[in-house]
């Protein structure tokens, strides 16, 4: 293994290993082999029979669960296939993410230490603790811009809501009935069974009817923050791209906008244009749906098996494994993570273990020395 001076005086150094932020300075002069045309079909059939197989399981629980589809509304079915579609979308991209060889490491890591019980007899709250400060209040992003932190927390908890209600009922598991026909009373039923009974006239009937407009108000806010900021901040400007950065946002925003335009249409216009707002909605959350696996949204699912590698870090700071900056002595990260990155760099072919010994400082330091030594030789 060539030493990282020794290394670094080639004239375009690799500069750090996949999967981690801090280990990379820039671009790999070689990119890692080519698996091959038979490797990539393979990944591709796995990754197909996946998202055909969690479609199908979906297909067959909102059949089951919407008691055969007696309680499914048929004017929900656009949304209902979106789903199936999301589901499909879903399933094959991930299956596609986990074959490369750092997401595999991640995946075996992150989702190992989740399921340890030697980490739960450890560590008993380390996991729920993790779960609320690193999905739920996220409060890594409150590190670095607490405007940032506040929009995605009202971005995210509208998103959650949202979800909760519209996906049962999309596939028929929640229905809403009167014996009445046309209320105050009504019966909340999960899969046929009685949950609940309000009045829709009191505050909890509010709150049930109109769980979707509160979400659509938290959304608002949230991605209009982001959407200005990715108008005004340079640094958001530059390395943009509209349909991954600027087209979800404009998704979330039109999604809830008509959503709160069908409730004014229905409340202070009498339902008028309330066909046209209706069809509108649809669409944009049908694309939506669909668009999820393919754009930014992606993240939303990945993120599980990042608190598993927090998990997986943590547990090893508990017994003190934490490994040193060869150059500098400060910590670079706990030493299992440190050979699992090592590991990947070795999966992927990349002949540059020692770099991952350094902190980011050092890294920098020796990359500018051997490009003042070796590069520009008698360059002052």
């Amino acid at each position: 293994m060539p030493e990282p001076s020794e290394a670094l005086a080639e004239p375009n150094p690799p500069s750090g290993g996949p999967g981690s932020a801090e280990a990379a300075e820039g671009p790999p002069a070689t990119a890692p082999p080519d698996p091959g045309p038979g490797s990539r079909r393979s990944v591709a059939a796995r990754a197909t029979l996946a998202g055909t197989v969690v479609s199908l399981l979906l297909v067959a629980a909102i059949v089951l669960g919407s008691r055969m589809l007696r309680d499914f509304d048929a004017a929900l079915l656009p949304y209902a296939v979106a789903t199936v579609f999301l589901a499909f979308g879903v399933a094959h991209r991930y299956t596609v993410w986990v074959s490369a060889p750092g997401a595999r490491r991640l995946f075996r890591k992150g989702f190992g230490s989740l399921f340890s019980a030697d980490n739960f007899r450890r560590a008993p709250t380390a996991l729920p603790k993790m779960t609320a400060t690193y999905l739920g209040l996220q409060k890594f992003l409150g590190a670095r811009s607490r405007g940032r932190w506040a929009a995605h927390q009202l971005i995210f908890w509208g998103c959650i809501l949202a979800a909760l209600i519209t996906f049962p009922l999309t596939w028929g598991w929640f229905t809403f009935t009167s014996d009445s026909g046309s209320g105050p009373g009504y019966e909340m039923r999960i899969w046929g069974f009685k949950v609940l009974g309000f009045d829709s006239l009191d505050i909890v009937g509010q709150l049930m009817f109109h769980g979707l407009d509160i979400a659509a108000v938290l959304v608002i806010p949230g991605a209009s923050y982001f959407l200005w900021r990715r108008m005004k901040d340079r640094g958001a400007i530059t390395g943009q791209r509209f349909a991954y950065d600027l087209l979800p946002l404009i998704c979330l925003i039109v999604i809830s906008v008509t959503g709160l335009l069908l409730t004014f249409s229905s409340i202070f216009l009498h339902g008028g244009g309330y066909e046209f707002l209706a069809v509108l909605h649809m669409v944009s959350v049908v694309f939506t749906l669909i668009y999820i696996p393919f754009g930014k949204f992606f993240h939303i699912v990945q993120r599980p098996a990042a608190v598993g590698m927090q998990l997986f870090k943590y547990t090893a700071r508990q017994d003190e494994q934490v490994f040193a900056c060869k150059r500098c002595g400060e910590p670079v990260d706990t030493t299992p993570y440190v050979e699992n990155l090592r590991g990947t760099m070795q999966d992927l072919k990349l002949d540059f273990n020692a770099f991952v010994e350094y902190c980011p400082r050092c890294k920098r330091v020796l990359r500018g020395n051997a490009y003042l030594t070796q590069v520009k030789r008698g360059f002052k």
